[in-house]
């Protein structure tokens, strides 16, 4: 027998239901934030991901899915969303138009990493960019659009975590001064770090080697480095979550994992998640779309894998159980007449083309059976159609809450389902 691909999931009923609960969330709070949806290809040019996220991140070297196509050209599947979008930003001449542009994304990424608790090598992720603004007020947009959907699914005590990492001005000065004293300790490096040490020394940091976090231990700090620009940007960012009453902790250490973001890098963690507790993460990278040819155009963004979403939504004070029922399913009575499934065929089908989700039994099943199967589809009312109803043109209807059951002629069936459903009956 075949199976699916490791890394991969199917995700089937009713675990699905919990998925469209989490993108309609999802897609709802962007409407109330005002980001429009872009979508992009499932497969860049190689290039895109090796400038921008960095030649020497994890993502780069060890996780990206590349190929090469017919032609000879290199194309990797995504690993991450917001290259993609500022890639498309960039061609598609958004930057020449009114600014700042707010995107939202939601779909399929895909890195070659090891298969864990809500970790996949094919992950849905859903993401937020602002494009146009410096503005400090458009870094805590984002992470206030984080924290409300950390609220919404029911996620209460989670932690904010921020920190700056400057500008490449900035960084330059700390640089210096930050590889002379991790170099003294380089032995007790791991063999990404030692490259990290010469490619982009700040990633040593976001090591989860032990010996590479005490090899790091007292270095110098880039906040000490900080220009007259990313210094007020900085104090600007927290005397905004203070007015807000938004409470958040300094993490000096907190770097992220590409090389793209500059000033703002933030990350949403919530404790029950145990060792890997962050859920949403993210940061600005004023200098990406210079990156990729274009003039300099600030931005600010998040990313969130919904795999994630979910595993800590189920540990959450609103676990999800989102309610999935019919407004009707429709029953055949047993008989040998063809009438009765031909009538109850087209109640069926005027039902749904009047807006009413519906079902019914194509097994030829006994009646009993039929309204257990009703039952299990949480149908909130059934509609008999059988010997008598045919003969009398009309129709029986049962509501499967309140036990009740009425006949109602065929010609109003319709309204009277109206009727009832607009009324809050259901």
């Amino acid at each position: 027998m075949l199976r699916a691909p490791r890394g991969t999931n199917d995700i089937l009923p009713p675990e699905s239901h919990k998925w469209a609960y989490i993108e309609a969330l999802l897609r709802r709070l962007s409407k109330i934030y005002n980001f429009d949806e872009i979508r992009t290809p499932m497969f860049e040019y190689t290039e895109l991901f090796s400038r921008t996220v960095g030649e020497s991140t994890d993502i780069v070297q060890k996780e990206m899915y590349t190929f090469k196509d017919k032609g000879g050209r290199d194309l990797t599947l995504r690993p991450e969303g917001t290259a993609p979008v500022a890639r498309a930003f960039l061609e598609r001449g958004l930057e020449g138009g009114a600014l700042p542009r707010k995107l939202f994304y939601l779909g399929p990424m895909f890195r070659y990493e090891k298969p864990q608790a809500g970790r996949y090598r094919e992950f849905v992720q859903y993401g937020v960019e602002i494009l146009g603004s410096p503005s400090a007020y458009s870094d805590v947009e984002v992470i206030l659009l984080a924290v409300r959907i950390a609220e919404e699914l029911g996620l209460m005590g989670t932690t904010l975590y921020i920190n700056t990492i400057g500008c490449p001005e900035c960084r330059k000065a700390h640089r210096e001064d930050f590889v002379k004293q991790v170099s003294g300790r380089a032995a007790g490096l791991c063999r990404d770090c030692l490259e990290r040490l010469d490619k982009n020394p700040l990633r040593i940091l976001d090591c989860k080697n032990r010996a590479c976090r005490e090899a790091v231990a007292g270095v110098p700090l880039i906040s000490d480095y900080l220009c007259d620009d990313c210094k007020a940007h900085w104090a600007t960012l927290q005397a905004i979550l203070k007015s807000l009453k938004l409470e958040y902790t300094v993490d000096p250490t907190l770097v992220r994992g590409f090389d793209y973001y500059t000033k703002t890098v933030f990350e949403l963690k919530w404790p029950p998640l145990g060792a890997q507790d962050a859920v949403i993460g993210g940061g600005r990278y004023d200098g990406l779309i210079e990156e990729l040819g274009g003039k300099p155009c600030p931005g600010v963004g998040f990313a969130v894998g919904v795999e994630r979403l979910i595993l800590a939504a189920e540990k959450g004070e609103k676990p999800l159980r989102p309610e999935v029922s019919i407004d009707c399913f429709v029953v055949f009575a047993d008989s040998e007449d063809d009438r009765i499934p031909r009538a109850g065929f087209k109640l069926l089908n005027d039902l749904r083309s009047s807006g009413f989700s519906s079902d019914f039994d194509p097994l030829g099943r006994s009646m009993r059976a039929q309204m257990k199967h009703a039952n299990r589809l949480n149908a909130w009312y059934v509609a008999i159609v059988g010997e008598e109803e045919v003969e009398q043109d009309f129709v029986t209807i049962r509501s499967m809450e309140h036990g009740w059951q009425k006949q109602v002629p065929a010609g109003r069936v319709l309204d009277f389902m109206k009727e009832e459903v607009s009324g809050g009956s259901n």
